[in-house]
């Protein structure tokens, strides 16, 4: 008897450890790429060619984040960001909630010939030199609504795959909400803000989220329809330019002689790489927690029935 209940208090000590164990070893392979590439940021450039980096610099050094943030482009590029990002999130997910919204609606007569359309939309696309003269004819040309309504060379301003996901999510809402809504007087428009909306919270912070990364992570749109601006230059934009003057000389062409010779000393394709990664993902990493509940419950699509 008495090895019976022992057998079956080690059961759960012995899951509980195994359990810990493996999580211990998914957050160390998970944190692992992100640690060492801050302690390379931080590490003289030279040194980091020997390898050996891990999880501390070996020669600590702010050289490679003065090679980012010598010139003053950075810095303005930096808001470039932050604006596009904010502009386009905001645009994009409430177009494509509206979006889903109007094609969920089952007396909405032409739902599945529009839903067809978006879906094709992810398999054929025209490519990009007829985006180039759509954008062209629009006079779109080195202006900031290119990256709000073509974001990503073309991608365009309502994303399919979110739309379907929203759409989906709708599905799964009370119907007798909405219907209660419009029985009080409440025309669709009102429904969806005052009903709809709230209620896909969780759904749109989910889609915010990947509309954010994908708006402050794109440069190709700024190489090809914006680069004669400077004024418009997005921080990818300027960090691909760094990055590539840093790999083919080993130094900054922006900046004097003196300081690309005492540069060139301290930096490498390596290190300049690095420092290049935390710049651009740390704003990332900030906004993320405040979206992390959100984003979890938005997973969960069509886990409340009615």
């Amino acid at each position: 008897m008495n090895t019976a209940r022992r057998g079956i208090r080690t059961e759960p000590l012995i899951f509980h450890t195994l359990n810990y164990l493996f999580m211990a070893f998914i957050v160390v392979v998970t944190l692992y790429p992100f640690l060492n590439t801050l302690a390379v940021s931080f590490n003289s450039g030279l040194d980091t060619t020997r390898g050996g980096i891990y999880l501390w610099p070996r020669i600590w050094t702010l050289k490679n984040y003065d090679a980012v943030f010598v010139t003053g482009h950075v810095f303005h590029a930096f808001g470039v960001s932050v604006a596009r990002t904010v502009v386009g999130t905001v645009a994009g997910v409430l177009l494509t909630a509206m979006v889903a919204y109007t094609i969920s609606r089952k007396e909405f007569m032409f739902r599945k010939p529009i839903t067809l359309i978006f879906v094709l939309t992810m398999y054929f696309s025209a490519g990009l030199i007829p985006s180039y003269f759509l954008i062209k004819d629009l006079n779109l040309l080195n202006t900031f609504l290119v990256y709000i309504l073509f974001p990503g060379a073309g991608a365009g301003l309502i994303s399919a795959f979110n739309m379907l996901v929203v759409r989906t999510y709708i599905h799964s809402l009370p119907e007798s909400l909405i219907e209660s809504a419009k029985i009080d007087g409440a025309g669709d428009f009102r429904v969806f803000v005052s009903v709809v909306l709230p209620l896909c919270t969780p759904v749109l912070a989910t889609i915010a989220l990947f509309v954010a990364v994908g708006q402050w992570n794109t440069w190709f749109d700024t190489f090809i329809f914006a680069s004669s601006r400077q004024n418009l230059s997005t921080l990818q934009y300027e960090l691909i330019k760094l990055l590539s003057s840093a790999t083919n000389s080993n130094s900054n062409p922006n900046i004097s002689s003196s300081q690309a010779k005492d540069a060139a000393s301290m930096i490498t394709p390596l290190s300049i790489r690095a420092a290049i990664t935390m710049v651009a993902s740390i704003p990332i990493l900030f906004v993320y927690p405040f979206l992390q509940r959100h984003f979890v419950a938005g997973l969960q699509l069509g886990s409340v029935k009615e």
